[in-house]
């Protein structure tokens, strides 16, 4: 039985939490599109982690700013450096070169399936077994990704096919990620666990990208740099600072269902600033897509 008082779960629900999450969400979907542009300026690792590089820096700074603190234990550096691998390494990797061969929009909303996968996760190593809701989430969501496969009648390139695969393999990183941090917590203040994250996920995907990849930062356009300062600035420090913002004033499980409009931002975004198609096909997977997310979110 819910003994909880209603007017006080109502109270929780603050409007200034859903301005912030709705900012949050509107950072992280436009972020696709733009960094779909931006690959056509500059290599997907580089691009990525340098970003990413600076970004971390920028909220280093918040977070000392708001007197918090940097300092992670001795003991807990092998945990936290596991979860930057699944939870920002892999991401910033595969999504950056996924992009080079799928639309954003179709991109982002493979992405997003990651409730589903942490839904499914959750079993193995938290002990919770799926219930009929997770089922039907999966289903769901096998079924928007069915759709956008199916939409190109089954016959789209390698590439393009090495592009899903690649961002599943993202998404399921950072939805083993997710788990394991509740199974495995680490005892850091989440800014400063974000902080430290996206700077040591980011590094090595930076330093790979300047190795192997040729940059000319002399071609990038000016349309390109405020792309850049965006992407740097909005998504990695302004986005993380107004979600933790949002959890302090939601209940958790709104905040997460409101992150599944960051697909939705994403496919229009790209939609309008790059033409890519938005038809029956992308509608329709992304109704069931989101269908699945919501209902795995709510199990």
């Amino acid at each position: 039985m819910n003994t909880q008082n209603p007017q006080a779960t109502t109270a929780r629900i603050a409007p200034a939490g859903l301005v912030l999450l709705a900012i949050t969400s509107i950072s992280w979907g436009l972020n696709w599109p733009v960094t779909k542009y931006l690959l056509s300026e500059l290599p997907p690792l580089t691009m990525r982690g340098l970003t990413g590089i600076v970004g971390s820096l920028l909220l280093m700074i918040v977070v000392v700013g708001s007197g918090q603190s940097l300092r992670v234990g001795r003991a807990w550096w092998p945990r936290l450096c596991l979860y930057a691998f699944l939870n920002v390494a892999c991401w910033m990797a595969l999504m950056g070169i996924a992009l080079l061969w799928l639309p954003a929009g179709e991109a982002s909303m493979v992405a997003y399936t990651m409730p589903v996968w942490a839904s499914l996760l959750a079993w193995p190593i938290l002990g919770e077994r799926p219930t009929l809701l997770r089922i039907i989430a999966f289903g769901l969501a096998f079924g928007g990704l069915t759709v956008i496969l199916g939409g190109h009648g089954f016959s789209i390139t390698q590439e393009k096919l090495l592009g899903f695969v690649m961002v599943l393999v993202g998404s399921f990183a950072f939805a083993l990620g997710a788990v394991l941090s509740k199974r495995y917590p680490l005892p850091l203040p989440p800014m400063t666990s974000a902080a430290w994250q996206v700077g040591l996920g980011c590094l090595p995907v930076g330093l790979v990208g300047i190795l192997i990849e040729t940059s000319d930062l002399g071609a990038v356009t000016t349309l390109g740099w405020w792309l850049l300062a965006y992407g740097t600035v909005v998504q990695f420090c302004v986005a993380y600072v107004t979600w933790f913002a949002a959890l302090t004033r939601l209940p958790a499980s709104v905040a997460a269902i409101g992150t599944t409009a960051v697909p939705v931002f994403g496919v229009v975004a790209s939609a309008i600033a790059l033409h890519e198609s938005l038809g029956l096909v992308q509608i329709s997977a992304l109704i069931l897509t989101l269908a699945g997310v919501v209902l795995a979110t709510r199990t």
